[in-house]
């Protein structure tokens, strides 16, 4: 087949290094080669990333910039310490660089009109954007500003964050290496910035980068459709993100196996389907945020939905790449 994917992120990078030695692909990518960069906050699981990275033959211990012990959750009221289990933060940019070597690239090219005329398949990687595929009905997503920033004594040693007041959102401390650190905070009600300086004021830090962009937590029964004749979509463009952290990279990289094996069993009707089904408890956990977020939760009647996200995450600690105790879980919720 040739197969144009728009967006070379993560999702469609490794959507194409899945598919490089069978199918003729061409990556659109609307940054340029030299100013290529990618957002967000670099944090995922390296049990999972090795894994995920095999199959296309990277070593992902290669771009590990810090590996964490332990995480501080900080609540109105006390800390909770939650044990990680390989919780790292690493070189995003070199390795979305990294599978984007020996192939065919288009820098520079925001595409806005899917190409179909000229592919057997376009697939819409444009995250966020969706510039392709029709625009979402009811869109959720959550405002986000992110610093990354040069300290000299940095002012913790591992990872943190603060969930918002009402689970709104949270505040978070990613390590990086050589005294950096990514700062960053997320709000539905926008009000992440003023959360995000108060942080910078009270540890300092130089500046060195920023930036700013929304995460879609509608998940993917909100974003259909999620195929439409030879255009589909991966990622955040069709609500592949985890609803309670705002995370994308192994949901996006697990939505490209599944596109990937659809294409290869020559069952690409049946990709819409197998998303919704796959990514099933993102729709649960959904509701469980944003019950919180309109402030219409109620632990005895909604107990089921905090169960439901509880045990998704329990059953899959190295995935997150944390230890996942209920006792924690519910003083988050509670907090």
């Amino acid at each position: 087949m040739r197969i144009a994917i728009v967006g070379g992120g993560v999702a469609g990078s490794y959507l194409a290094s899945l598919m490089a030695n069978k199918h003729d692909i061409v990556i659109y990518e609307r940054q340029s080669y030299e100013k290529f960069y990618t957002v967000c906050a670099w944090g995922t699981s390296l049990p999972e990333l090795r894994k995920l990275s095999s199959k296309i033959g990277l070593n992902f211990d290669d771009y590990v910039l810090f590996a964490g012990k332990r995480m501080i959750v900080q609540l109105r009221d006390e800390e909770l310490e939650i044990p990680l289990k390989g919780l790292c933060t690493f070189d995003k940019r070199r390795f979305v660089m990294d599978m984007h070597k020996g192939k065919e690239i288009i820098y520079g090219e925001a595409v806005r009109t899917a190409p179909t005329d000229k592919y057997d398949l376009v697939v819409d990687a444009t995250g966020f954007s969706r510039s392709l595929l029709p625009r979402v009905g009811k869109d959720y997503f959550i405002p986000t500003l992110e610093y990354k920033v040069k300290y000299r004594n940095p002012p913790l040693d591992d990872f943190m964050v603060r969930p918002l007041p009402g689970l709104t959102g949270y505040l978070w401390y990613f390590p990086l290496d050589n005294g950096y650190a990514h700062v960053g905070a997320g709000d539905y009600y926008k009000q992440h910035v003023e959360y995000l300086n108060d942080f910078m004021r009270r540890h300092g830090g130089e500046v060195v980068m920023k930036i700013g962009r929304p995460v879609r937590i509608s998940p993917p029964h909100l974003c259909q459709p999620i195929m439409q004749n030879n255009l589909v979509g991966v990622g955040e463009s069709i609500g592949v993100v985890y609803p309670a952290l705002g995370e994308g990279i192994i949901p996006g990289m697990h939505n490209a196996q599944l596109l990937a094996s659809c294409i290869e069993e020559g069952r690409l009707q049946e990709y819409p389907s197998k998303v919704l089904k796959k990514f099933n408890v993102y729709e649960k956990v959904f509701q469980f945020i944003r019950k919180k977020i309109k402030g219409e939760f109620n632990l005895l009647r909604d107990f089921r939905l905090v169960l439901s996200a509880f045990l998704h995450m329990k059953l899959a600690e190295d995935r997150y790449g944390m230890v996942i105790r209920l006792k924690d879980w519910l003083r988050v919720v509670e907090g």
